[in-house]
C-alpha cells in the first residue's frame, strides 16, 4: 500500500519539476488533441502551452520532416511548415513536395484544425494530391508567407 502511494507521489513531483516529457497539451487546452512523439521532441512537463507550441514550431523550422511525428498539428505548427515550403520555393533549393505531402497527410484527419481558409477544401477536393495543394499555396496572397510558385511544370510528379 505504501509503495504505490510513494510511486504516485514521486511521479507527481517528477512532472511538476519538469523531469518528465509530455506528448500533448494539457487537458482542456484548445489543442488538447494535438499529439507528438516524445522520442523526437523533448518537451519538459513543467513547460507552459505557449512554450510547448513555440518549441515544436522551432523544431519544425529546423527539421521540417519532424512534422510527420505530430498528430493534429496546430495552425501555428502548420504555418511553420508552410514557411519552410515557402523558403524552398523562393530559393529553389529543393522540391517541397515531400513537405506538402506531410501537410496533406495531416489533413486526412478531420480533427486537424485549419491553418488557412480553403486549405482543407482544396486538399479534400483534390483527393489529397500534393501537386494541387502546391498550386493552391502558390496562388495564395503573400500574407500567408507562400511565395509565387511560378512554373509548376518544373516540379516533378511523384512516381506511381
Amino acid at each position: 500500500m505504501l509503495i504505490p502511494a510513494l510511486l504516485n507521489a514521486l511521479a507527481h513531483v517528477s512532472r511538476v519539476c519538469g523531469f518528465d516529457t509530455v506528448d500533448s497539451f494539457p487537458p482542456g487546452h484548445q489543442y488538447a488533441r494535438t499529439r507528438w512523439n516524445p522520442a523526437y521532441f523533448d518537451i519538459a512537463s513543467d513547460m507552459k502551452p505557449e512554450g510547448i507550441e513555440r518549441a515544436l514550431c522551432e523544431s519544425i523550422a529546423n527539421t521540417p520532416l519532424i512534422f510527420a511525428h505530430i498528430t493534429h498539428p496546430t495552425p501555428r505548427m502548420q504555418r511553420a511548415l508552410l514557411a519552410v515550403i515557402d523558403t524552398r520555393l523562393r530559393r529553389s533549393c529543393a522540391n517541397p513536395l515531400d513537405l506538402v505531402g506531410l501537410l496533406v497527410h495531416a489533413y486526412r484527419s478531420p480533427a486537424t484544425p485549419d491553418a488557412m481558409p480553403g486549405l482543407r477544401a482544396t486538399i479534400e477536393s483534390s483527393q489529397f494530391d500534393a501537386h494541387a495543394v502546391l498550386a493552391f499555396l502558390g496562388a495564395m496572397p503573400t500574407t500567408f508567407d507562400i511565395s509565387d510558385i511560378g512554373n509548376l511544370s518544373q516540379i516533378s510528379a511523384p512516381a506511381r
